[in-house]
């Protein structure tokens, strides 16, 4: 059950948001031809813990499956859907990057994500990278108080599908606050949703909401580092997220 966050709460919520909003702009001007994907690990895990935060991705573990993620942030290039392990990858020209960062800060999580273009991309990623952001901004909008959740996945997957592209089914967006997971799970789809599981939206209560949309198949593959989420295809997938408090109104976006 998804409950409602108190004002003070939400500012915590702020406040770790503002790391991460500081982060992913660093990251605009770090990921550039020639740079490794584990050394915009280093610059993150330094700058995060420099603001007094904590990266919440490193240790991670959803299950005992997978074993603690490595790293502060997920470095996902290309057919890499979400969940790539940063390391000595070097980024190339064309290449487009999903970086993914979560911080906790005074016991509150924040979360975002964005696709960035290294070097010239061409239209078609650039276009696919538009559309993900786009399909964003339309599910904040329809995250207000007295919708339901899926009614926010309902906007992402008609916007996403209106526009040639498909969304991922298998990874969701989700509830957050004191944990970086809570419910309720927020799909970029609509599904068949059992009798009361699907949440109606009240002031205050706090989302991650994240499209994640791909050029061909929205099925997916994960590869042998147990980790990483690449397209089933090997097409090319953006993601883009942001922590939201819900209001009466249009969401109040946490994580700028």
């Amino acid at each position: 059950m998804a409950v409602p966050k108190r004002r003070g709460e939400i500012k915590r919520m702020r406040a770790a948001g503002r790391i991460v909003a500081e982060v992913l702009d660093r990251m605009g001007g770090e990921a550039q031809v020639g740079v490794t994907t584990g050394r915009l690990d280093k610059i993150v895990e330094e700058l995060i813990r420099t603001r007094g935060g904590v990266p919440v991705f490193k240790g991670y573990s959803p299950s005992p499956a997978h074993g603690p993620y490595p790293c502060s942030i997920c470095t996902s290039v290309n057919e890499e859907v979400v969940h790539g392990i940063p390391g000595p990858r070097k980024l190339e020209e064309g290449d487009l990057l999903s970086i993914d960062v979560g911080v906790s800060l005074n016991g509150y999580c924040a979360d975002a994500a964005i696709t960035l273009g290294v070097g010239d991309v061409s239209d078609d990623a650039a276009r696919l990278s538009r559309v993900c952001r786009e399909s964003l901004d339309l599910a904040i909008d329809a995250a207000r108080a007295g919708a339901r959740v899926s009614d926010v996945s309902r906007v992402v997957q008609t916007y996403v599908e209106g526009e040639g592209y498909s969304v991922v089914r298998e990874y969701t967006g989700h509830g957050i606050g004191r944990e970086l997971h809570e419910n309720p799970r927020v799909p970029n789809y609509v599904s068949v949703i059992g009798a009361g599981r699907d949440t109606v939206l009240r002031p205050g209560i706090t989302l991650a909401i994240e499209p994640m949309v791909n050029q061909g198949t929205y099925a997916t593959e994960v590869l042998a580092n147990r980790w990483t989420v690449v397209t089933a295809d090997r097409k090319l997938s953006a993601h883009w997220e942001h922590t939201v408090a819900v209001t009466k109104g249009r969401a109040d976006i946490l994580t700028v």
